[in-house]
């Protein structure tokens, strides 16, 4: 895995009122891997085990998401498009089920999102599966805005294809 406390996408350390952002590093895979084989997360994220881990964690910056005890209870991974005339940050986020509709995944956004605003970035993207109605809410309350259906977008872990939903989110829209 590569070494992501070296990335320039992430901080070294993201502070808000009940999370932390912490560059990810191998020691958090199995909590990781836990996570993502929950049954709420792995309807969305299908089933991981430790090598498909480290290969997602190797394709984009990640943080380790933390609550509370400091144990790891989630993910972010931050992808930035390098092309210039096309600037823009994307991410996918994962939280334990147990986690969910209590405001943990805004917030952690947030928090990426002003860390990439200081770096000068001024679009944001985020495409749920189109049914995670839950994800879409979550993702709308910090401001993202529907952009579009991508048909067919992706492999559901139940092997049919599902559609996706396109979101964006400029700088000046993001809402505290």
């Amino acid at each position: 895995m590569a070494d992501a406390s070296h990335s320039p996408l992430l901080a070294p350390l993201l502070r808000g009122p009940r999370v932390t952002l912490r560059p990810m590093t191998d020691d958090d895979v199995p909590a990781l891997v836990a996570m993502l084989n929950e049954p709420e997360v792995a309807r969305w994220w299908g089933k991981n085990d430790a090598a498909d881990v480290r290969e997602e964690l190797a394709e984009a910056p990640s943080y380790a998401i933390l609550v509370d005890d400091d144990a790891v209870v989630g993910w972010l991974q931050v992808h930035e498009e390098a092309e210039p005339q096309y600037p823009s940050v994307s991410f996918d986020i994962a939280l334990r089920s147990a986690l969910h509709g209590q405001g943990y995944g805004p917030e952690a956004l947030r928090l990426a999102i002003r860390h990439q605003i200081e770096r000068g970035h001024h679009r944001f993207m985020i495409d749920p599966a189109l049914e995670n109605e839950r994800a879409i809410r979550a993702y709308e309350a910090v401001g993202f805005r529907r952009v579009g259906v991508l048909r067919e977008y992706e492999m559901a872990p139940d092997g049919r294809r599902r559609d996706g939903l396109m979101m964006d989110l400029l700088a000046r829209e993001l809402v505290e």
